[in-house]
């Protein structure tokens, strides 16, 4: 051995001896600037691979012989919190070799693309330690049993676990890659298989309403537990995997549950439980689609049972308000349980558009109302009551489909309270038309503006008619009176 290498193996001696005192927690008695020289001198020299090497081999050695077997002694009395521990031992030892060694990062790291200090450090902890055989299988376990635990409402260490999870997150190195392989995988697996047998045991146990709070619950569970103890990053995945197994892969046997499902909440008013419901199926793919399909079943069936029922002699009044009231319903429902979503709002449509036409009837019964609410005479309602229900009038109107027959019928409606001057209000009546011509067109409403013209026309014709007769009437009395003073005045003389 030369002078020269005796000199690097000396200097190599002090720095060696150093780093085992600083991972004995034996650091206060040293000199880092004197250590820091020492490494520097290595590293100018061209020995900046001993150095490394010889790094190497005391950071594996430490951790192979003394805390290894620490963290293997622990294994069945308080593992987490000796690992945590070493874990924590380790990261405050390798910041501080790394400033010791700071010069040989700049230089000797970069030139020759090998791991950093404290990269290296990293990479021998999760070798040697936390993926060491039995190890990691314990480690692995004892997480998804803690979170299993709280799970059953048990009160766990929930910082042991947090650590933990940080821990494999950082021996990832700027990648997920340990937490995903020895944590996150099986916990979404066990997740899966609990959750699995948790909705069986719900289903059979609750009512549709009960079981969505207890879904909603167990979400918001999982979220909370990945924002406080598990990687951020975990959230949406352990979400996913309740949504599927407590709604997705239950979607049909919860809306259609008798006694409780969708067509009992929307029977017996339950807008609250409906909105809850809309809120959870909101969360999986074709929830919506499968809530709404339950709720057209309903409406299908309601609406038929409307337009089917009535008789030859049908009160149209009646007809047309059990409809306006059924919409009245399904719209209560569309604003508050159902967030006016346009898969709800366009099933509406549709529904009342099948239904309604299935009877020949409608336009005319429509019309029908509509005369009714335009008439004198109509009791207990206001001016702007009229106008509501005409308005929700001319929602049914936009689902016929032969709205040509319902022109017919409304023109001989209208001419009849125009001619027998039994219109409400003219401006009841223009409001109306101007309805109608603002949902179909001038051409539509063009014979009834031209009647109702015609109508105005012919009252102005027959108040100047009566003017006329009245001062005719007036002029004829005057000169009868002036014939008859003539006359008397004839007599006297």
């Amino acid at each position: 051995m030369s002078m020269d290498e005796k000199y690097v193996e000396s200097i190599w001696g002090l720095l060696k001896s150093a780093i085992q005192e600083i991972q004995k927690k034996n650091n206060s008695g040293l000199s880092f600037e004197e250590l820091y020289r020492n490494a520097y001198t290595m590293v100018l020299h061209k020995h900046g691979e001993r150095l490394y090497t010889g790094l190497k081999e005391v950071v594996t050695h430490h951790l192979e012989t003394k805390v290894r077997e620490d963290v293997l002694r622990s294994l069945n009395n308080n593992f987490l919190q000796t690992l945590n521990q070493a874990w924590n031992d380790h990261q405050t030892s390798m910041v501080m070799i790394r400033d010791i060694l700071m010069y040989m990062d700049r230089v000797y790291v970069q030139q020759n693309d090998v791991d950093n200090v404290y990269n290296l450090g990293l990479i021998a902890f999760r070798d040697q330690v936390v993926r060491y055989g039995c190890i990691r299988d314990h480690l692995r376990e004892t997480l998804l049993g803690l979170v299993a635990r709280e799970r059953k409402g048990e009160v766990v260490d929930r910082m042991s676990i947090k650590n933990a999870s940080h821990m494999l997150m950082v021996l990832g190195i700027n990648s997920r890659c340990v937490y995903e392989e020895d944590f996150e995988r099986p916990f979404l697996h066990q997740s899966a298989e609990f959750y699995k047998m948790e909705s069986q045991k719900f289903l059979g146990e609750n009512s549709a309403s009960v079981y969505i709070k207890k879904v909603e619950a167990r979400i918001n569970e999982e979220a909370e537990r990945a924002k406080h103890y598990l990687d951020e990053s975990t959230e949406c995945f352990i979400v996913e995997v309740v949504e599927t197994e407590l709604i997705k892969k239950h979607m049909k046997t919860i809306v259609e549950m008798e006694n409780s499902g969708v067509v009992h909440m929307l029977m017996n008013q339950r807008t609250e439980d409906l909105a809850c419901m809309y809120n959870l199926f909101s969360r999986v793919s074709d929830g919506l689609k499968t809530m709404s399909d339950c709720v057209s079943l309903y409406l299908r069936e309601q609406g038929k049972a409307l337009v089917e029922e009535q008789q030859p002699n049908t009160n149209a009044i009646t007809y047309v308000q059990n409809l306006l009231d059924l919409k009245d319903r399904l719209d209560h429902f569309l604003h508050n349980s159902f967030n006016n979503d346009k898969i709800f709002k366009h099933m509406i449509a549709a529904d009342f558009e099948h239904f309604l036409n299935l009877n020949p009837k409608s336009p005319e019964y429509l019309s029908l109302f509509i005369d009714d609410k335009l008439k004198k005479g109509v009791k207990g309602m206001t001016e702007q009551e009229i106008e509501s229900v005409l308005d929700k009038t001319m929602v049914l109107f936009r689902f016929l489909q032969e709205k040509d027959v319902f022109e017919r019928y409304y023109k001989n409606h209208l001419a009849k309270r125009l001619l027998l001057n039994k219109s409400v209000s003219d401006d009841s009546e223009k409001n109306m038309i101007s309805k109608l011509k603002t949902e179909c067109g001038c051409q539509f409403t063009s014979k009834l503006e031209g009647m109702f013209k015609d109508m105005t026309v012919s009252n102005t014709i027959m108040e100047e008619f009566k003017e006329h007769i009245t001062s005719s009437a007036r002029i004829i009395r005057i000169i009868l009176l002036i014939l008859l003073q003539l006359h008397t005045c004839n007599v006297a003389y």
